[in-house]
């Protein structure tokens, strides 16, 4: 079968540093903004909400951050992950194309999402904080930040969007069983959450909307932050772990992908995987394809504005430079809840905006049956999120299949789905429904933004 199906790295590879892409960018990404004065906003304007530490991470342009010796212990429970080369959906679809998956679904809370929950829930332990808030959509943000935060000693309290606490019962058990505090958002313990339920009684909430209520629920407490599970720059520092390692093993079998795809809802499991392999990109080494995928019911990139937006429905956070939909977007409650966001990360919006990587989107309906058609070949059940970037990653194969090219393909299976089965369940009954959003549902939703002086 030519190389084998499973690339390990030994626990002495593990990288010891998390790279910034910022460094290396042609032009700076735009300011984050305050929403009041319009100016950019300074380390005091995000003490509230975040520790210095990662107020630091989140404005540097250093190159590389070190990773501390204590998230280094924590890591070692999962990391370093595999990359596995499908070789029997290579088989089952005829391609001539390698495909490759880096597996994050082998970490305690099943996704990528520890691989930033630890070092933020290490550096607020470490800054005397005793509580963290946070939302959490599908789940796995939730799970990951109760674990992190059990491992330094600190409460947690998760907002999770309703459609996905009703459609994934078990995430709650999950979440309790590591510590944390769940409710339903919107929620009547917030004036964010009672506003929503005034004139929505039914909503199925949205990421939104539980980080409006999260981020109230910090600010009125001088011993609770915030933490969040994607988005913003120094959570993608933290992801690049998988892409660094991703590089190391591919190097152990001479190879360098042609194509990379990652799905894509607030960027930071898409911005791990690619990040250093753009850094090598844009030195010149390689020059492979990047490729984001997101739901047609989800579409920032694709259909979405590049404008300053808040990332919150209740405006209580400070302005960013992203493709949006609008702050007040409520996306369709499809099972995928990890990339129901209205918004995409600043620092991914700005690299699509500078043409160096790309954007489609996907069905909800393609990504189950890829989704199913990868369970039934490599043996995993993946989460709904990845199942995106797989119906990519089988379109370009089977391109190649039409080519006859040979094509290195790499994505991150970034989290499995055994508390997805609902889902499953729900396609396997034919009682799945697509919904792709229209230019006139586009338009009504970034009809709220935030008109700058």
């Amino acid at each position: 079968m030519g190389e084998p199906t499973k690339i390990l790295l030994d626990e002495s590879e593990q990288p010891r540093r998390w790279y910034n892409l910022v460094a290396d960018l042609p032009t700076p990404p735009p300011p984050v903004l305050h929403p009041a004065t319009g100016q950019p906003v300074g380390p005091d304007d995000l003490a509230p909400l975040f520790p210095m530490a990662l107020i630091e991470q989140e404005v540097t342009t250093e190159r590389y951050v070190d990773i501390p010796d204590e998230v280094l212990d924590v890591y070692r429970l999962w990391r370093p992950s595999p990359l596995f080369r499908a070789h029997r959906l290579e088989k089952a679809l005829g391609t001539p194309a390698k495909i490759f998956y880096k597996y994050e679904g082998v970490s305690p809370a099943g996704s990528h999402k520890p691989n930033t929950a630890v070092p933020q829930a290490y550096y607020n332990a470490a800054a005397g904080i005793r509580r963290l808030t946070t939302e959490t959509g599908a789940g796995q943000w939730g799970t990951a930040l109760s674990f992190a935060s059990a491992q330094f000693g600190l409460d947690c309290e998760v907002w999770q969007v309703r459609s996905s606490y009703d459609q994934k019962p078990y995430r709650k058990i999950m979440i309790e069983t590591f510590g944390g505090v769940i409710h339903p958002s919107p929620s009547p313990l917030t004036a964010a959450g009672r506003a929503i339920l005034a004139e929505h009684p039914d909503s199925p909430g949205s990421l939104g909307i539980a980080i409006s209520e999260a981020v109230e629920v910090a600010a009125q407490h001088a011993d609770t932050n915030y933490a969040l599970g994607s988005v913003l720059n120094h959570v993608l520092l933290h992801q690049t772990v998988i892409g660094e390692e991703a590089l190391l093993q591919f190097a152990k079998v001479g190879l360098t992908p042609d194509v990379i795809v990652g799905c894509t809802g607030g960027g930071s499991n898409f911005g791990g995987l690619a990040f250093p392999f753009l850094r090598e990109k844009l030195a010149g080494a390689m020059n492979p394809v990047i490729r984001a995928v997101e739901p047609t019911s989800c579409p920032s990139l694709t259909k979405g504005v590049y404008a300053y937006d808040f990332g919150d429905t209740a405006g209580m956070t400070p302005l960013m430079k992203m493709h949006t939909l609008g702050h007040d977007f409520v996306p369709d409650p499809i099972h995928a809840g990890g990339l129901r966001y209205h918004g995409m990360s600043p620092l991914i919006s700005h690299v699509y905006e500078l043409g160096l990587i790309e954007a489609v989107a996907k069905s909800q309906k393609d990504c189950f049956d890829a989704g199913i058609r990868f369970a039934r070949t490599e043996g995993i059940v993946p989460a709904p999120e990845p199942t995106h970037a797989l119906a990519a990653c089988i379109d370009e194969a089977l391109a190649c299949k039409e080519s006859g090219e040979p094509k290195v393909i790499l994505t991150a299976l970034c989290g499995h789905g055994h508390l997805d089965l609902a889902a499953y369940g729900a396609f396997l009954a034919g009682e799945m429904v697509d919904h792709e959003l229209s230019e006139e549902e586009v338009a009504a939703a970034v009809a709220s933004l935030p008109r700058l002086s």
